[in-house]
């Protein structure tokens, strides 16, 4: 396979990274953001392969920083160095993250196990904060697919907050953070946003209801329609972007 052409549509706020950041690190946190939503977007598909140079004209930064935002990609497990020869797009692992939803699973299950068993660890001040953003009747509900993927991982990660454990909530943001790249597919499409409403509805009331069998169960099957849901849309959105790949005479292979 040859090197892809990077001639792609620069991620927005790219042309500022010549000049709008003093530190090498601050440089490098926004090379690796911009390569890892290029990732995230299908810009830079699995099998994809291209240069460190490629990417330093490309963002208009030196090698060093580009270099450790890949090593940093490496290590999350969405690229691999070949040799004399750049780098390369890996598949997605879905075992990996089939795993990481497990965990996930464990760390919510037990908090909202928790929160149903001692109420005022839910207090009414951050249930009536939840509820604003999620029992709302259809027409006053947000339909942006970004701000409701923010939404989303706030409702989950205040669930667990909640318990007042800070390890717990520790290890669940890291989770959160490791499946944010498929996770916020999941509300690409307009059912899954009105499904999302509708479930965190259910799972609040049944905490509020103090139904822990109840809320266990929703939020199982909350989660496993998402899982689910990201798959499908994580692989038509992989063969829709190869397929146009091959279709364009701007990215020859």
């Amino acid at each position: 396979m040859a090197i892809v052409s990077l001639d792609l549509p620069l991620t927005p706020g790219v042309d500022a990274l010549g000049t709008a950041h003093d530190t090498r690190q601050s440089r490098a946190e926004d090379v690796y953001g911009l390569l890892k939503q290029d990732i995230a977007d299908f810009r830079l598909i699995p099998g994809d392969r291209f240069t460190e140079t490629a990417i330093c004209d490309r963002l208009g930064v030196s090698r060093t920083p580009v270099r450790q935002a890949l090593y940093r990609l490496q290590q999350e497990g969405f690229v691999e160095v070949l040799f004399r020869a750049g780098w390369r797009v890996l598949p997605i692992d879905f075992q990996k993250f089939e795993q990481l939803y497990d965990l996930r699973k464990v760390l919510e299950t037990e908090a909202v196990r928790r929160l149903c068993s001692e109420p005022h660890l839910l207090g009414e001040s951050e249930y009536q904060s939840l509820a604003d953003v999620w029992l709302q009747p259809a027409d006053l509900r947000s339909h942006d697919a970004v701000a409701v993927g923010s939404l989303d991982e706030a409702f989950h990660c205040a669930l667990v907050a909640a318990t007042g454990n800070a390890e717990m909530a520790r290890v669940h943001r890291d989770v959160t953070e490791r499946i944010r790249i498929i996770r916020r597919l999941d509300f690409t499409w307009a059912a899954r946003i009105n499904a999302t409403y509708d479930e965190h509805a259910l799972i609040l009331r049944a905490i509020r209801a103090r139904r822990a069998d109840e809320a266990v169960r929703l939020l199982g099957a909350h989660i496993d329609a998402s899982q689910t849901e990201v798959r499908k849309i994580t692989l038509h959105q992989i063969y829709m972007a190869q397929t146009a790949s091959l279709q364009s005479p701007a990215a020859p292979r």
